[in-house]
């Protein structure tokens, strides 16, 4: 009999694994085939613009998701088989992002409107504050506390394409610029709506009005993982942005490039982690975390020797006269990140957290942001704000990251578990 369970438990875990590999590849390796057309199209300082004013956003996307990506994704998983408290979570869950969203929207305008780095392009950031609508909106946390990620694929899959076909119908020139953001949103906002419509009718979950002492719990909750979510947004998207204030678009546009590449290394290991996060926290399986863990490990090692020797070849190919020196040099110092990012994350909520941890690796988040926000600092009071050393700075931060959690799998003996 528990053969059998434990059979069943790796099937659905392999299938949750398949599923979040799709929505990964749609999420990220989809756009880096609009990626060389978009810069041969706009030119790499408008498409550093378009760029500087993602990392904008995001900010808002971070504080909108306020954590629920982890937070109500384990209690969701946790309590698969309640469906009065699935119904509580999810509509305690979508009462605060609306609440969120409409707060974020407000301070966009104010932003927008009187601060001058951003007024000038008050269009660009209206439009692209539809991924946030978008994103606010669409229950990733839902399915995947379910596990049932293959219905998130699917949406993403149609959703996606047609965002890519759209781009290379429609965005001809670099009057265009303005189509990107329009119609990255508009895909986002429709998939939203359509998992919005799937869970009403295909899972049969209804919204509530639950008590206001349940809406403040879910909310106070979920603070720290939103904590972290900012404490990472800080080393990732405001690296983009802080060079979006100091440097030019031109520059940005070559190091988004580089980091764009490593981004889609990254989303290889995505759908591992996101598959493990849940089915750690309800089963615990430690024994066959390792497996994975060693696996993973190797495999990203030879991942990223291949991808040194080939790389170069690999950007002449997709970016032709439009890729620069600086931007492979930045991608091989990305690539040294990733030796170190891929173990840390692995280690982190699918591990750490999973298990009860979760303050703890939070704390580590909080930590290297902290240390990384100290660096950014620092190069900007001494005039040293380049693409170089903010590359070098992540490179760190990621280090410091991965030595914490270690600490921590040591110190509450986890290893050992199982």
């Amino acid at each position: 009999m528990k053969k059998t369970k434990f059979s069943s438990d790796k099937k659905r875990l392999f299938n949750n694994f398949l599923s979040l590999s799709g929505l990964q590849v749609f999420t990220y390796i989809l756009p880096l085939i609009t990626l060389p057309y978009l810069i041969r199209t706009l030119g790499i300082e408008t498409y550093g613009l378009i760029v500087f004013s993602q990392a904008f956003i995001m900010f808002f996307q971070v504080f909108v998701d306020y954590g629920f990506n982890l937070s109500a994704t384990r209690e969701i998983a946790i309590n698969r088989n309640n469906r009065k408290i699935i119904r509580e979570i999810y509509s305690c869950v979508m009462i605060i992002k609306t609440i969120l969203v409409i707060f974020s929207f407000s301070v966009l305008i104010l932003v927008v409107f009187f601060v001058d780095k951003f007024s000038g392009n008050v269009e660009l950031y209206l439009f692209t504050f539809l991924m946030v609508l978008g994103q606010a909106f669409f229950p990733v946390w839902y399915f995947q506390g379910m596990e049932r990620m293959q219905y998130i694929t699917i949406i993403n899959i149609i959703f996606r394409i047609s965002f890519a076909i759209s781009i290379f119908l429609f965005v001809k020139s670099e009057n265009d610029y303005l189509l990107v953001p329009i119609l990255n949103g508009l895909g986002v906002c429709f998939g939203s709506l359509y998992s919005l419509w799937l869970i009403k009718f295909k899972f049969n979950e209804t919204l509530i009005i639950p008590k206001w002492s349940e809406i403040y719990n879910r909310f106070k909750d979920s603070s720290q993982f939103f904590l972290s979510r900012v404490a990472v947004s800080l080393y990732t998207t405001a690296n983009a942005f802080v060079l979006g204030l100091t440097v030019s678009n031109t520059m940005v546009g070559y190091y988004s490039i580089a980091e764009k590449l490593y981004q889609a290394i990254q989303t290889l290991y995505g759908p591992i982690t996101q598959a493990l996060y849940p089915y750690v926290a309800k089963e615990r399986n430690v024994k066959l975390y390792k497996k994975i863990l060693g696996l993973v490990v190797i495999f990203n090692i030879l991942g990223v020797i291949f991808a040194y020797f080939i790389g170069e070849k690999v950007f002449n190919i997709l970016f032709t006269q439009e890729i620069s020196v600086e931007t492979i040099e930045i991608f091989n110092i990305f690539l040294i990140a990733n030796l170190i990012a891929v173990p840390s994350v692995m280690i982190g909520y699918p591990f750490l957290a999973a298990l009860g941890y979760a303050k703890f690796t939070n704390l580590s988040v909080l930590m290297t942001a902290f240390y990384h926000l100290l660096g950014i600092i620092i190069i900007v009071l001494f005039y040293q704000v380049t693409i170089y050393n903010v590359a070098i700075l992540f490179v760190t931060t990621a280090m410091l990251e991965f030595v914490i959690r270690v600490y921590g799998v040591k110190k509450y003996k986890l290893w050992k578990i199982g």
